[in-house]
């Protein structure tokens, strides 16, 4: 008899569980994206659960940038940027951002959760204090379990908390506090201010993932710091969002880019951004800045939402794209899911472990594509369905 395969015996054990959690994750080919619809199996639905709050993935003046980028430079960078991979266009972007965020230096990464691991790897040694929002995202999570830095995760959006750990913390510790500006989540906005003035008073750095938030919040769309009027040490943004794009970016002093040039080894040992990527995103920097329209028709479409919905629909009102409908339930959410693709709208489930356990929810998401027909429609099924589901 063969041996047994342990870690097939793991991996089936491992899905089956998931499986009968009602909890096991699956890839939908999207087959075509047409503006604020997507189009799956054949059939065309109304899109509420991306990130492409702006709408600018299909802009056309940024897929013109990346053609004539590829004409350029061609289709990828051809290295890592420490060796021939750091083109002219990933030079101009880095400037670019630099002058509308107010840094001194930008570095560029393939994805959001790639800078936030560099970042926390490269400066987190052991013995320093590492502080993070418990509901940070998993790039960040996961990073501070793996590096040698003491972790500790105070209470969600808690200054108090904070407070009480940054104050029993020895003064010459190296510490670094963490939050998200906008959690992905949920939706709601970290009290950056009050975060900020805690790190002086306790000599601590605040680094500040704003995945969520740049391109949305504040003047010129320049994000949650620039709202709550406060400079983070470090801010990391991702073009996976309100950019239309893909990739992320280090903001930070110019000496402690230098030390993650040296230091960052997601930085180091990856081949770069594709050039020609480098020149879209500067044209997507350029739209956000010019085009504050795309900001205020967010604005328009949440509140034109909220004044069509029934008062009984636990829709999570927020300053921001992203609103949960709470379900609860597992289960209960991929039925809601279900009966809101049936009707045409795609509303993905989220569901544990992304979520706590008992706090499952629809992510509700809006983009400045969506029409005033389709919010419209969004709130008629909403206030259906979730009718339903209390009679049932």
């Amino acid at each position: 008899m063969p041996a047994a395969d342990p870690l097939k015996a793991r991996i089936d054990q491992a899905l089956a569980d998931r499986l009968s959690q009602g909890l096991l994750r699956h890839r939908q080919p999207i087959q075509r994206q047409e503006g604020a619809k997507i189009r799956v199996d054949g059939r065309l639905y109304h899109h509420f659960c991306g990130n492409d709050y702006l709408g600018l993935a299909q802009c056309d003046h940024i897929r013109q940038a990346w053609q004539d980028g590829l004409q350029r430079f061609g289709a990828g960078s051809g290295a890592s940027p420490l060796v021939t991979g750091h083109h002219q266009a990933h030079h101009q972007l880095e400037q670019l951002l630099c002058d509308w965020l107010g840094f001194e230096a930008a570095l560029l990464f393939s994805s959001g959760f790639a800078a936030n691991q560099a970042v926390i790897h490269a400066l987190m040694h052991k013995g320093d204090l590492l502080l993070q929002d418990r509901l940070n995202h998993a790039s960040l999570q996961e990073a501070g379990h793996l590096c040698p830095a003491t972790m500790k995760r105070f209470a969600h959006n808690n200054s108090a908390d904070l407070a009480r750990r940054l104050e029993a913390a020895p003064g010459d510790r190296p510490k670094l506090v963490i939050t998200e500006g906008v959690f992905s989540m949920d939706g709601d906005q970290a009290p950056l201010a009050e975060m900020r003035q805690l790190c002086d008073k306790q000599g601590a750095w605040l680094m500040v993932d704003d995945a969520h938030g740049c391109g949305v919040l504040g003047p010129q769309g320049r994000g949650s710091c620039a709202a709550a009027q406060i400079e983070p040490d470090i801010l990391v943004v991702t073009f996976g969002k309100a950019f239309g794009c893909a990739g992320a970016a280090v903001l930070c002093r110019s000496d402690v880019a230098q030390y993650l040039t040296q230091f960052a080894r997601h930085l180091v040992y990856s081949t770069a951004l594709p050039p020609a990527q480098a020149c879209a995103l500067a044209e997507a920097v350029r739209q956000i800045q010019s085009q504050p329209w795309r900001r205020e028709r967010l604005h328009t479409l949440s509140e034109l939402l909220a004044a069509n919905l029934e008062a009984h629909v636990p829709l999570v009102s927020t300053a921001t794209p992203i609103k949960p409908l709470m379900v609860g339930e597992s289960q209960r959410a991929l039925e809601l899911f279900a009966q809101l693709k049936e009707k045409g709208f795609w509303i993905s489930a989220i569901r544990p472990p992304t979520v706590p356990a008992g706090q499952a929810r629809l992510r509700l998401t809006l983009s400045a594509e969506h029409s005033d027909q389709q919010i419209l429609a969004l709130a008629d099924a909403l206030n259906e369905v979730w009718h339903a589901a209390e009679t049932e």
